[in-house]
């Protein structure tokens, strides 16, 4: 018997969404998978400098990694700063400030990113490889219903949140904008998102779909009373459930869990019963 792709967590009012707010990689862009990979060795190599790392800051930095799923880079960074001064292994006038170890991250991260888009532009790889299962199928769903307005609202900074969801066709669907990272927590970040956008329409929770693969969003949408649709993608594979990442986001609050869209009319009536 077939695992069940659409999980109830908490019963929820349906059917009345208005605005529906999307977390970009992992949740609808493959282009970014493996992040996790650059990142957890980065920092280990911050903290650690000339020194070997132990299995207590290997844990500390992976589960890290797995909490702030979501977040922009800069606060990720920012917490780097942090451990590298409280395991003290670097000198103080070699610990950089957040700014300078973003840019040796992306530096890493963007090699395999850009390697990939070139792929997939010169169709090495299809769109397929570079979107979770039926999630440009759900969009486009959820984009020509009535009344309902899409949003993406990305830890990645803005400029490249823009250009990929461009690259995999997904851009012309979020008429209500792409929103990623500034230089700032004070300029964005997904709570001020969601936040503003409840404020500025007068909405109650329950008009808000939430919809990502991290903690973060999930953590936010609950706070604000809306309705989290949690994510729980194995981005290697491209479908199906990660496990690990399934109890990160019921911890988070998820009332409903998917591992990817493949089941998207379904799980377009489920959301919007008649």
């Amino acid at each position: 018997m077939a695992e069940p792709q659409i999980e109830v967590i908490n019963e929820v009012e349906r059917g009345r969404f208005r605005h529906v707010l999307f977390d970009f990689d992992g949740t609808v862009s493959l282009l970014r998978e493996g992040w996790q990979r650059i990142m957890g060795p980065m920092m280990i190599e911050m903290i650690c400098g000339d020194t070997t790392a132990t299995p207590d800051i290997e844990k500390a930095v992976y589960d890290y990694i797995d909490e702030s799923t979501g977040v922009q880079t800069i606060v990720q960074m920012a917490h780097l700063v942090e451990m590298v001064r409280q395991y003290g292994r670097v000198p103080p006038e070699q610990v950089l400030d957040t700014q300078g170890y973003k840019r040796i991250y992306n530096d890493r991260l963007m090699a395999p990113v850009r390697e990939r888009i070139a792929k997939f532009e010169a169709g090495e790889l299809t769109l397929e490889d570079v979107t979770l299962r039926g999630s440009l199928d759900f969009i486009k769903k959820l984009a020509t219903r009535d009344g309902v307005m899409l949003y993406v609202f990305s830890g990645t900074d803005l400029a490249d949140v823009r250009a990929e969801a461009a690259t995999v066709g997904a851009a012309p669907y979020f008429k209500g904008g792409i929103w990623g990272a500034l230089g700032s927590l004070e300029e964005y970040s997904k709570e001020k998102v969601l936040r503003e956008l409840i404020e500025t329409h007068d909405l109650r929770g329950t008009e808000v779909l939430v919809v990502g693969d991290g903690p973060v969003e999930i953590r936010n949408a609950k706070a604000h009373g809306c309705v989290a649709l949690g994510v729980a993608s194995d981005e290697a594979a491209g479908h199906g459930w990660n496990n690990d990442k399934r109890a990160r986001l019921i911890d988070a609050g998820a009332d409903i869990l998917i591992p990817d869209f493949g089941e998207a009319h379904a799980l377009e009536r489920y959301l919007f019963p008649q």
